[in-house]
């Protein structure tokens, strides 16, 4: 099967550019051909794709922002791509890439599956916001052959708003390749607990919420590690107006989450909005506890008070507490990641997100 791969970005590191990076490499190993069209002009998700054999082509123009002009360009580039490589199927990634890919895939009469890591609707996105891409994407769904959501809550919010029928959407959580050689993690004797946040620096994302909520507990022994791009600058000033600056590492992007997160007590993911975070999966694959808002389909990873604690969008009083427990209870939070190791292994295993897409895209040709 020749599958073409249609996301807004592959020049950055988040669960959507993970997600396409994995389906990409394992298809093209079972002998698919694979293709992959994407904005932003290098990185190290498309070098490794390309190392493997992935044909990727660059469309320039293809950014998140609206932009009429670029945009139509966009499309136009994609257009001409798909007729260049005559794919089986598009399988679209991402708002704008899904928007702009299926409308060229409908033109050269192509199959197409929209793949929602959490749709632009969502709770917690703002309100404005919301409604116009609510009103896109009922319009949008005549353009697509099959929806997948990474979670049930996406579903169920398909549904409430009437973006598609039942039975054009299906729920495949989402899976990663599990660890090779995995070894079980020790319970760390240093008397300071360290804390990793894997997210973007952006509007989704609830840094300050964070940094707020930490800067009640400085009586407690912690260090914080930040990994993910965007602009930081808010963040700097936050941890100098809560004087953390010696407590908080700004990392950046990195290449190396497994060995930070192999190094990590507690792993974090405070948001405005999610749809079914890898991040968090990886940190349960790696035995850790999560502390987590509970936005999106993020309570279909983490169980409360089992493999972690969910808090409530913009709750800094829960988010105290669950951060005091888990700091201070070293023994309840390694049980905790330990539940979370034997969570992922029955439920989040990459295996199976692979057989059901497959699945999904021979059903659609």
């Amino acid at each position: 099967m020749k599958i073409a791969y249609c996301i807004t970005r592959m020049d950055e590191i988040g669960g959507a550019q993970i997600h396409v990076r994995d389906l990409a490499l394992e298809y093209q190993r079972q002998g698919h051909d694979i293709f992959v069209l994407c904005g932003g002009d290098g990185g190290h998700i498309t070098e490794t794709l390309r190392d493997a054999g992935v044909s990727i082509y660059y469309v320039p123009s293809l950014q998140r922002e609206i932009h009429p002009l670029r945009d139509l360009m966009a499309w136009i580039k994609i257009v001409r791509i798909l007729r260049k490589i005559k794919p089986d199927i598009v399988a679209c990634h991402s708002s704008k890439a899904g928007l702009l890919g299926r409308l060229a895939a409908k033109l050269c009469a192509i199959k197409t599956v929209f793949t929602v890591h959490g749709w632009a609707f969502t709770e917690g996105v703002p309100r404005r916001t919301a409604q116009i891409y609510r009103a896109v994407e009922k319009i949008m769904v005549y353009f697509t052959d099959h929806l997948i959501t990474v979670s049930q809550y996406d579903k169920d919010l398909a549904l409430k708003y009437r973006i598609a029928p039942d039975h054009q959407i299906e729920v495949i959580h989402n899976g990663i390749p599990d660890i090779v050689d995995f070894v079980p993690r020790s319970q760390s004797s240093l008397p300071s607990v360290r804390l990793l946040m894997v997210a973007r620096f952006g509007q989704q994302k609830d840094h300050a919420l964070l940094l707020r909520a930490l800067s009640r507990c400085k009586d407690l022994e912690w260090t914080l590690d930040l990994v993910g791009g965007g602009n930081v600058d808010q963040c700097l000033f936050d941890c100098k107006a809560y004087h953390l600056v010696d407590r908080v590492n700004i990392l950046g992007e990195r290449k190396d989450v497994g060995t930070l997160l192999k190094n990590t007590d507690i792993f974090l993911l405070i948001s405005r909005w999610e749809g079914l975070p890898i991040s968090i999966l990886e940190a349960m694959r790696q035995g850790l506890p999560v502390i987590a808002s509970d936005v999106g389909g993020v309570s279909e990873a983490v169980q409360d008070s089992e493999t972690g604690y969910l808090i409530p969008r913009g709750d800094l009083e829960s988010l105290e507490v669950a951060l005091r427990r888990m700091i201070v209870d070293r023994n309840q939070s390694f049980a905790m990641g330990n539940a979370g190791r034997r969570r992922y292994e029955r439920d989040f295993l990459f295996d199976g997100m692979v057989r059901k897409t497959l699945q999904i895209y021979m059903t659609v040709c």
